[in-house]
């Protein structure tokens, strides 16, 4: 189900739509993706992953970032999320430069099993891609993804759903890079993916994984290096 929000509470229902492959008619100059801070529950982000979503706004993705990823201050064409946990990370960024934001709804059910909640999350991560190889307002902008990880990628979960593309490192190609992960590990969430694009291909032509180190007030936040979360 995809929605737009300003904030975490405030939403707009708009049909779901499942995805089918494409050519692509509208390409961005460049994806930031990267996953939600931590969580206290299935519904909420923990003290520190809240306090990383202010820091992320102030000092990487909002509108006058200290260390900003938008290059000139560009405004984002879009800001995607899934989970109530990515809508309430990405509200501080949304709301430094007055976006909504774009999300593509999974909300927790009480009971619910495993693989309704898998299901879900595919069709909604299908459902982005589809949204940025085609919708024309992206061409040649920057998208802003805020994810789940296990749909970022995971190669464990790519292979229970073979002949499908159910991860972001599949549906936006980035396995065409040898450098890009094949999983995004459970206990990072200090990392943030910056991939570009040409205007003649939606093929990856750069990918930096970029750490966040953050300053003042924030120093303090947990960081976790990549080839250390086992």
């Amino acid at each position: 189900m995809r929605t737009r929000s300003l904030t975490a509470l405030s939403v707009i229902l708009a049909p779901i739509s499942l995805c089918i492959p494409v050519v692509a008619s509208a390409i961005p100059a460049e994806v930031i993706l990267m996953r939600h801070g931590e969580k206290v529950n299935r519904y909420a982000l923990s003290v520190t992953g809240q306090e990383r979503a202010k820091a992320l706004a102030q000092q990487y993705l909002g509108k006058h970032a200290s260390r900003g990823l938008l290059t000139g201050k560009q405004k984002p064409a879009a800001l995607m999320t899934i989970t109530l946990h990515t809508i309430e990370t990405m509200t501080p960024t949304a709301q430094s430069w007055g976006l909504p934001e774009t999300a593509f709804t999974v909300v927790p059910e009480p009971d619910e099993n495993k693989a309704k909640k898998i299901a879900k999350e595919n069709a909604c991560t299908q459902e982005a891609a589809h949204d940025i190889l085609t919708n024309p307002q992206y061409d040649n902008k920057i998208v802003i993804i805020m994810w789940e990880h296990k749909h970022i990628a995971n190669l464990k979960l790519e292979r229970k759903f073979p002949g499908q593309e159910v991860t972001f490192r599949q549906l936006l190609h980035l396995g065409q890079l040898k450098v890009v992960p094949q999983t995004w590990p459970k206990t990072i969430y200090d990392y943030i993916w910056v991939i570009k694009y040409t205007k003649d291909d939606f093929m990856p032509t750069s990918f930096t994984m970029k750490r966040e180190v953050f300053t003042g007030n924030y120093a303090r936040l947990p960081a976790n290096l990549w080839g250390n979360h086992e």
